[in-house]
């Protein structure tokens, strides 16, 4: 039994006979290709042939180098911003900011000075102080916005220069559209958007000259040597430029533009452009601002009654000319803080863009001197801060914003003093405009978040 089951045991199990090829229709009735019966898996297509390249030496030792480079690329950046978030913490530049808070107490003193009687006789409220509390309201904000912006470590900024470079151009192009009813028109520019007779207003153009500081910064900062060729350093920034400065110029904002170019061309000027190319930006410029002043019929009479604002003082050289008298009635004290004669609706403007005439006339050429050196110290310290900011980005940063508040500065000036023809254009933290205000604080608070990382200097 035991070898008889042992037998039984060792027996070979019977074969199975192969079931017969199945035929597919598909091979016109011919059998099916094995590699298709397996399963995916298992088999790979005729002529597929898996196989690894073996590495050399050299490879191995190119990748493992690669591999530790950006190891320690990762590692650095890490450090970096490790050490970034320290120096945020920082103390701000005590001169600047309280340059920038004395500015707006003294702009907020005049305003009330000079709006006071067309904010009765004009506005719809009949009320004194109407201009005065709005800038108040707006001023309250923006120095809020600005300790608070201040005190962000401005290197954040990198991340939303470009979708606030894009956001702009969409509102400059969205205030263009004819029959908007969003978009409001005085003076027959269409410059802002919101609703007609709220405080919910703004001009797109003043974002517009932010978000070219950023989106400029940021991409300057990260090119480097490519700043020398022209394919780099300046077909995409002329590019910008040519569309930004356009679209404003066509509400028509002339002076906007003017802004967008400048700040634009001084942050490649820093940013480190081939000279040859400011020369050749020098020229065009010339030529543009020609063909913009004595050619196109907006600006043509402008030119005309700029040289000779007398010769038709009642109409189209009215503005320079009562400004003009304006300053001259304030001789060398001025007649004294709120009894200013002219702005009682013999000058136009006066508590927006010609405001510079009304402290000419109150405070005297004294007084407008110490206003003008006021802003002298600002703009200075600014660039002083671009100079010792801990990187390039904030250095061009710097730069952008101070530039902005000295050519701004430095044309409403020669607009009211008619050393430049007219042209809409405010005086930083004085002029009555609570976009302009607001936006302007807010970049001075990234001037103090640059001041927080700045490299030491010495004492003395």
């Amino acid at each position: 039994m035991g070898a008889q089951s042992g037998a039984a045991r060792r027996r070979p199990a019977p074969q199975r006979t192969p079931e017969p090829a199945r035929r597919s229709p598909q091979y016109g009735g011919q059998r099916r290709p094995d590699y298709e019966r397996r399963r995916p898996q298992q088999y790979a297509p005729p002529g597929y042939a898996r196989k690894r390249r073996i590495l050399s030496r050299e490879e191995i030792q190119r990748r493992e180098e690669a591999r530790r480079r950006k190891e320690e690329l990762i590692r650095r950046r890490k450090e970096r911003e490790a050490e970034s978030r320290e120096l945020a913490k920082g103390p701000i530049d005590l001169p600047f900011c309280l340059l920038v808070l004395l500015l707006t107490a003294i702009g907020l003193v005049m305003l009330l000075s000079a709006s006071f009687p067309s904010a009765y006789y004009e506005a719809r409220t009949q009320d004194p102080l109407y201009y005065f509390i709005r800038q108040g309201i707006f001023a309250t904000g923006g120095t809020a916005a600005m300790f608070f912006i201040g005190k962000i470590n401005y290197q954040r900024f990198e991340g939303v220069a470009k979708f606030l470079m894009y956001f702009s151009i969409v509102l400059l192009v969205f205030v263009l559209i004819p029959h908007n009813p969003f978009a409001i028109t005085v003076n027959n520019a269409t410059r802002w958007l919101g609703i007609k007779g709220t405080p919910a207003q703004f001009q797109p153009s003043e974002v517009a000259k932010l978000s070219v500081v950023l989106y400029f910064s940021d991409s300057i900062s990260k090119k480097m040597d490519k700043m020398q060729s022209f394919r780099y350093g300046i077909a995409p920034y002329v590019m910008i430029l040519g569309v930004t400065a356009g679209l404003v110029a066509l509400e028509p904002h002339l002076s906007g533009a003017v802004l967008i170019l400048g700040a634009g061309a001084s942050l490649m000027l820093v940013g480190g452009i081939n000279w040859g190319w400011v020369v050749t930006a020098i020229g065009a410029a010339a030529g543009l601002l020609y063909f913009a002043l004595f050619v196109i019929g907006y600006n043509t009479s402008r030119i005309q009654y700029w040289l000779n604002p007398w010769a038709d003082m009642q109409n189209k050289g009215y503005q320079l000319s009562q400004s003009l008298i304006t300053i001259g009635s304030g001789g060398l004290l001025g007649v004294g803080l709120g009894k200013s004669r002219q702005k009682f609706l013999y000058l136009p403007e006066e508590h927006n863009d010609f405001i510079f005439a009304i402290i000419c006339e109150e405070l005297g050429l004294v007084g407008a001197t110490v206003i003008m050196l006021l802003f002298a110290a600002l703009i200075l310290r600014g660039y002083w801060i671009a100079l010792h900011a801990r990187n390039r980005f904030g250095s061009l940063l710097a730069v952008g914003v101070t530039t902005l508040v000295a050519m701004q500065t430095f044309l409403n000036i020669g607009v009211v003093t008619g050393l430049l023809p007219t042209t809409g254009i405010s005086l930083p933290f004085f002029s009555y405009g609570g976009t302009a205000l607001m936006i302007q604080l807010a970049e001075m608070g990234i001037v103090l978040s640059v001041s927080r990382q700045m490299k030491p200097t010495r004492a003395g």
